[in-house]
């Protein structure tokens, strides 16, 4: 692997022990029906925009996308365009051309359009939308592009492998957790992070995947988002992967929804 450590592996899966399958099996059986989709990502799309500071609450977000209740265009215009991305994601495989368009589309009312889909060029530091701390500094401009090649590399190689379930979920975690340090856009870097995570498990695990509500579970630990993310470190040429773990746990802990 070019970028992505699999130093904390076996740690993880005696982390796990056998409830991740459980837990997966169980979603499987109990909420994937044909209508579910558009309910579960209505979920995902704005507890995910919320992360972010957008206005709208869940519940009426809900009922714009399901009961097509209509709202202001400035509280819906940026998860409807977070929602098309999910459609497009599941429409798709992933692929880096494929994700620089799902972040075209999900910035359509956020960026201009020369900063969609492209990588930024200028310095970038991260802070929590809900108290406007700075979390950390991401990876300098210079090193943006060689750092999502080695990225992409490894997304590559991992499309490519047979993975155990513990193994896939460590390391859509891992590509989540190194896409959001490295912060390669100018903005949308959050949303288009947790997206990448769940379809790379929807690659890997079939339309299952969408139903797993990893973005509610960041949003109602959110304090806990931004605090395991700070334990890698300030400046990204100091982070400290190995201090990773409860980051990548959260992963596996949104099942227990």
């Amino acid at each position: 692997m070019k970028i992505i450590p699999d130093t904390l592996l076996e740690n993880y899966r005696n982390q796990l022990g056998s409830k991740l399958h459980e837990a997966l099996q169980q979603l499987d059986e109990s909420f994937v029906r044909p209508d579910s989709f558009n309910f579960y990502t209505s979920i995902a799309v704005i507890t995910s925009s919320k992360i972010e500071g957008e206005p709208m609450e869940v519940d009426s977000y809900i009922k714009h996308k399901l009961q097509h209740i209509e709202y202001l265009p400035e509280l819906t215009q940026k998860p409807n365009d977070l929602f098309r991305a999910y459609i497009y994601a599941r429409e798709n495989r992933l692929t880096n051309e494929h994700f620089s368009q799902v972040h075209r589309i999900l910035t359509e009312h956020l960026l201009p359009a020369h900063y969609r889909g492209a990588h930024r060029r200028n310095a970038m530091v991260v802070m929590e939308h809900k108290t406007g701390r700075i979390q950390f500094e991401a990876a300098p401009a210079h090193l943006v592009e060689g750092e999502m090649d080695k990225l992409w590399e490894d997304i590559d190689e991992l499309l490519r492998c047979n993975l155990s379930l513990e193994e896939t979920f460590y390391y859509a975690s891992f590509i989540h957790l190194l896409f959001v340090c490295i912060h390669p856009f100018n903005d949308g870097n959050g949303r288009a992070g947790r997206l990448l995570e769940k379809w790379f498990l929807s690659d890997k695990l079939g339309p299952v995947a969408w139903y797993v509500q990893s973005e509610q579970h960041y949003y109602q630990h959110v304090d806990d988002y931004y605090r395991n993310l700070n334990r890698l470190g300030v400046f990204y040429e100091q982070l400290d992967f190995t201090k990773a773990g409860p980051f990548l746990m959260m992963l596996p802990e949104a099942l227990d929804k």
